[in-house]
């Protein structure tokens, strides 16, 4: 009979403790006994479909590692992807449908700046965090908010460092810049005029476009007649090359044009004929070539190459980078992991450094940006050539 109840008692209290195991993973949204559900809402159709494609491919090329090694803490993580084909009303049905339907655990990789403060409201409302998203703008991180981690610095750190740079080690005075008439072109403005202000410079002349310009020979041309012989430029693809070709076409050399990471992307760097050979560029992190690659990111290169049939562009890179500092913050959790945990974790970080040798990486308390750093880079024969000496500050 005590033998009996010794093992009844001890049944209880297997029971009491498998079901409190079971209200946890209930009581997490995104968190079940055998799963993480994180979510990314990103452009795979539109045109930034290259940076969408590529980063959700390398996230999901990095979990499949991680699960097939058994997951973290026992959980496998699944990643769902939904396209906003680069628009804002279909970013925030994506963003909805991964909130409140799938229930995600976390959002990463999240592509675009009016897409992501846009699904910002609904996704702070069920205390869900943002981490990484493919866009440099402050708002990212800024104001802080528990719930907001950025890894790279912004556009307004690249643009100010950029100008920095030049000024000092290529003697430039008369300061311009051409940018997009949009929040993101205005954010490139902001750091024109600050970085002016900080050196005791003017701002000659400004000039703008729209997204879908063509044709800049009326902007050049004025900022041309104005004397600037540094042109900061608030561009992302296209109108970063356009511009830049359309100055050399006329003749106008004596003059630096500098952009940010939007377009850091080697598009740009390729462009035909060497029409960007010169640009100068700043950004958040390291442009791998597989003829220059270590062996790691070698390895990292051909296992890509081989699951996707393609070459990893930059978006690959970000993706990569995204999932690992996940996959870190996840193991620093625990097992009886919690949103809260996972802030923590994320945090705890300090130090990181990826597999491509990009700018150090601390989270803290009251820090989620990772990083301030600016990696400087001139377009030399067709690649992204780092200059400066390492990264750059101002």
């Amino acid at each position: 009979m005590r033998i009996r109840k010794i093992v009844m008692s001890a049944a209880a209290v297997a029971a009491t403790i498998g079901l409190a195991g079971a209200v946890h993973a209930q009581s997490v949204r995104g968190v079940t006994k055998s799963e993480i559900i994180i979510g990314m809402h990103t452009d795979l159709s539109g045109p930034a479909a290259s940076y969408g494609v590529h980063s959700s491919q390398a996230m999901r090329l990095k979990f499949d590692e991680i699960n097939a090694q058994g997951g973290i803490n026992g959980r496998k993580i699944r990643l769902i992807v939904e396209d906003s084909q680069y628009q804002v009303p279909r970013a925030v049905q994506a963003g909805n449908k991964l909130i409140n339907r799938d229930k995600i655990f976390l959002m990463a990789g999240a592509l675009g700046t009016p897409h992501n403060n846009a699904v910002f409201p609904e996704q702070f409302k069920a205390e869900v965090p943002n981490l990484a998203p493919l866009t440099a703008a402050r708002s990212m991180s800024e104001p802080f908010h528990r719930l907001k981690f950025q890894t790279f610095s912004s556009y307004y750190d690249h643009t100010r460092a950029g100008i920095k740079y030049l000024v000092q080690k290529n003697g430039r005075k008369k300061l311009c810049s051409l940018y997009q008439d949009t929040d993101f072109g205005k954010e490139i403005l902001d750091a024109v005029q600050d970085q002016a202000k900080a050196m005791n410079m003017q701002v000659v002349e400004t000039a703008t476009n729209t997204p879908v310009a063509t044709d800049f020979t009326a902007q050049i041309t004025k900022l041309r007649s104005a004397g600037c012989d540094l042109v900061a430029m608030g561009a992302i693809v296209r109108d970063a090359i356009v511009p830049y070709a359309t100055a050399r076409k006329m003749g106008w050399t004596d003059v630096d044009f500098t952009s940010q990471s939007a377009s850091f992307d080697q598009i740009v760097a390729s462009a035909p004929g060497g029409a960007t050979e010169g640009l100068y560029v700043g950004a958040g992190t390291v442009m791998p070539y597989r003829d220059t690659a270590n062996p790691t990111v070698a390895a990292w290169w051909d296992a890509y190459k081989a699951k996707y049939n393609a070459d990893p562009n930059i978006g690959a890179v970000y993706g990569h980078n995204i999932a690992d500092l996940i996959v870190t913050a996840l193991d620093r959790a625990g097992k009886d992991l919690t949103t809260d945990k996972f802030l923590k974790g994320l945090e705890s970080i300090s130090g990181y450094r990826d597999i491509f040798g990009g700018p150090v990486i601390s989270f803290g308390p009251n820090k989620h940006q990772g990083t301030t750093e600016v990696l400087y880079y001139q377009i030399q024969k067709g690649r992204f050539v780092q200059i400066g000496g390492g990264p750059i500050m101002y």
